[in-house]
């Protein structure tokens, strides 16, 4: 899991990183395949116009990173959310088949604008919502509104998608935590991804071009053609192992068992806009909701 650990500080030590962030290792320079992909000759008339994807909008958190989102009926009006992963909640990982809903939470999150300076602190009402299960996400609901942000502060949230992505879209990993941007392509879709104890179902496999690394757990997955959210960044098979913790597996519906060194995961939002209402409220009831219930 893409999460900062006490564990990893000693491989900043051998690397010399000195004082920065508990984390693997710096974050790498972002990747250029978006811009490689926007340089080369269109293939047909319908290809999607490619935009440059910055961080506004994105959040740091004190052990990940996240976004301030919105759904596609979300009132101006409404509470502003902030997504990041299950496996970064302050009260740590949730138990396989732990769903959390409506919790109180005070908990910061520091705003970036577009050039990845830090514009402001976001305080959380409530956790809204958190689970491993399935999926791996946390929805915390701040103590501002979107028109209060984008007022005070000339940024907007960023849109959920309520479609699922598709193979081949070029997409932005937008990390809050490191100011750093890591561009590729949806490589395919897994049926299960299993690491340690967690099982999360139809994730988002990257290309090899987004290394994306400790702190980056949280980020959103960004759609380069439209600027919708489409994922949330989570994990990745870092040594090679075989469905060990920070080494997830991906299991076929026969079972079969495959090992993909150096490649990295999300897990799909598209489910998640029908489970909240205009004014941003949670409602696992709600006619369309599939998210794990508690």
């Amino acid at each position: 899991m893409r999460k900062p650990l006490v564990a990893a500080l000693f491989a900043l030590v051998i690397a010399g990183a000195g004082a920065v962030p508990a984390v693997a290792a710096p974050a790498p320079a972002p990747e250029t395949v978006a811009a490689e992909s926007a340089a080369a000759p269109a293939q047909d008339a319908a290809a999607p116009t490619l935009q440059a994807v910055n961080l506004a909008g994105t959040v740091a958190l004190s052990n990940c990173s996240g976004s301030v989102i919105r759904f596609p009926n979300s009132l101006d009006t409404a509470p502003a959310l902030v997504l990041s992963n299950g496996h970064c909640l302050s009260t740590g990982f949730p138990e396989p088949g732990e769903v959390l809903v409506n919790q109180a939470s005070s908990r910061t999150f520091g705003l970036l604008n577009s050039a990845g300076t830090r514009v402001a602190t976001l305080r959380a009402s409530k956790l809204a919502y958190g689970t491993m299960t399935d999926t791996d996400v946390s929805i915390y609901q701040l103590t501002s509104t979107y028109a209060t942000i984008r007022n005070s502060y000339g940024i907007s949230a960023l849109t959920v998608q309520n479609t699922h992505p598709t193979v081949g879209t070029a997409i932005t990993v937008a990390s809050g935590y490191w100011k750093t941007l890591y561009n590729c392509s949806i490589d395919g879709f897994v049926y299960r991804l299993e690491e340690g104890d967690w099982t999360w179902k139809d994730s988002v496999r990257y290309t090899s071009a987004c290394q994306t690394i400790g702190g980056t757990s949280g980020s959103p997955v960004i759609d380069q053609s439209t600027g919708n959210v489409v994922a949330v960044n989570n994990t990745g098979n870092e040594d090679g192992g075989t469905c060990t913790v920070n080494n997830p597996c991906e299991v076929d519906e026969s079972g079969n068992v495959t090992v993909r060194e150096g490649i990295n995961y999300a897990q799909e939002t598209y489910l998640i806009p029908a489970c909240f209402t205009t004014g941003n409220q949670l409602n696992l009831s709600a006619s369309g909701c599939t998210l794990p219930k508690p």
